[in-house]
């Protein structure tokens, strides 16, 4: 399945309403890619496979309790490091409906779909309909043998309200065709989920415009372009594209040369990652260490204590505040 390229929507709200209509026409057509699964019977509920943690709790949000929800990749697992196994593969074949973010995320969820026997299973793809950033050369992933290499693309799209928001209504789209039965439902949740990230949104860009810095240091891999972009900031870091790369000298260097010269007092890591290389760089130069989530998943403690998206992107938008010294 082929995602749309549209604008990028990166300003401001009124132009992801501009575009609303149309993306939705489009969704409707283009979305699914297995056939039409059967409305569930009275009283069952659909059975919903994800892959990443923001994917299962926008789903568990919009469904609110009206669908069994599955996460593919288990609580504290890194996501650039799983492998889907046989049982995985059952999983989907007795799913009503299979959500990943794109071919750049999961490169392997296209063949757990040539390896399902579930014609009937409605496929969503979350980034129909947003145009994914190119990496500049530094940030390119070199190797074509590792598939967990991102490509020419970053595949983090979630780090973006606004994609945020197209991703719930494919999300959305997906329920509806899969049990129409709650599709008003399904379609009132998405609305309010929706304001709830456009007020986070404009929480973000309110404090973001208020900060001594601008440039946010990552001692990690190139994980935060979408949010930096989203809001005006600089993003440098440590590793190109993929987490399994490994950062030049030179990089490094150049990290702390910036640190010093900006006067920058924190280093970002990213969690469920080694943050060794930030924290080299912070004892080197005399800053803090801050974490900041990509929000690929949760650990297991998190996940049983019912952590959320949005309360991961509150959590991050604290850390930005003293990280950047904003007023």
């Amino acid at each position: 399945m082929q995602a749309m390229l549209l604008p990028e929507q990166g300003g401001p709200m009124r132009s992801l309403r501009c575009w609303r209509p149309i993306f939705l026409i489009l969704l409707a057509m283009m979305l699914f890619a297995c056939g039409t699964k059967s409305p569930p019977e009275d009283g069952k509920k659909v059975t919903v496979v994800t892959t990443l943690f923001p994917l299962f709790d926008l789903t568990r949000s919009i469904t609110d309790g009206k669908a069994d929800i599955l996460l593919m990749l288990p609580p504290g697992v890194e996501a650039h490091a799983f492998e889907p196994k046989p049982a995985d593969i059952m999983k989907v074949d007795k799913a009503n409906l299979f959500i990943y973010t794109g071919k750049y995320m999961e490169p392997w969820a296209q063949d757990i779909l040539k390896s399902t026997t579930n014609r009937k299973l409605v496929v969503a793809d979350a980034s129909l309909g947003i145009r994914l950033a190119r990496l500049g050369a530094e940030h390119r992933d070199t190797g074509h043998e590792d598939r967990h290499h991102h490509g020419s693309y970053d595949p983090h799209i979630w780090l973006d309200f606004g994609n945020a928001m197209k991703m719930v209504d494919t999300i959305t789209e997906g329920l509806c065709r899969a049990d129409p039965g709650n599709s008003g439902l399904y379609r009132k949740n998405a609305d309010a989920y929706k304001e709830r990230l456009g007020d986070l949104d404009n929480r973000y860009r309110e404090s973001l415009s208020h900060c001594k810095k601008k440039t946010l240091v990552h001692g990690g891999h190139f994980a935060f372009g979408y949010l930096a972009r989203r809001y005006g900031l600089e993003y440098v870091s440590a590793y190109e594209g993929s987490p399994d790369a490994e950062p030049t000298a030179r990089k490094i260097i150049a990290l702390k040369n910036l640190i010093k010269k900006d006067n920058i007092h924190f280093v970002f890591f990213e969690e469920l990652l080694n943050p060794r290389i930030a924290q080299i760089i912070a004892n080197e130069t005399g800053a803090r260490l801050l974490k900041l989530n990509g929000a690929h998943n949760v650990t297991k403690d998190e996940f049983r204590k019912g952590v959320t998206f949005l309360s991961l992107m509150e959590d991050n938008l604290t850390n930005l505040e003293i990280g950047l010294e904003c007023k």
